[in-house]
Parts: structure tokens; sequence; C-alpha cells
């Protein structure tokens, strides 16, 4: 069976966290957007994108478009770097 890492280029690697616990402490808005995701989001990453908009006071809505944006530019970088 493959895995959602599979048909990708990121790397895979061990973590010294529990990223469970991680993803449990997002806010819900986040964690639903992890859950729909196409990539494998760490949560650590997502967080760090979600506090850099709400530093600059972007809305809810702003702050999951900004998460959608950087994975469309993520799958970008990925379907450039490993062509079909």
């Amino acid at each position: 069976m493959k895995t959602n890492l599979g048909a990708t280029g990121v790397r895979r690697y061990r973590r010294s966290c529990d990223p469970m616990r991680d993803y449990d402490m997002l806010p819900a808005h986040l964690r639903q957007w992890l859950a729909q995701a196409a990539l494998p989001w760490s949560p650590a990453s997502c967080r760090r994108i979600w506090r850099a908009a709400q530093a600059e006071g972007a809305s809810p809505e702003e702050l999951l478009a900004r998460l959608d944006h950087a994975e469309r530019r993520a799958l970008a970088r990925d379907s450039t770097s490993h062509p079909a």
C-alpha cells in the first residue's frame, strides 16, 4: 500500500517529539485544514505559518488561505522536481 509520502518527493525523517500530541494542541481550524491537506504537513510547520499570520492580524479565513497558498507552492515545487 502506498502512503501519502510515496507519491511525493518529500523526505522522511525521524522525529524527536510526539506529532500526535502536537497535532492535538493545534487550534481546531488548523486541525481541520490538516485533515484535508494534500501533503503530510507537520504540526510545527503549520503552526509556524499560523502564528506568523496571526501576528500580522490575519482573520481565520486569511490564515487558512495562507496555508492553502503554502501548500500550492509546495505542490508546484514538488511537481517540477519530480516530473511524471
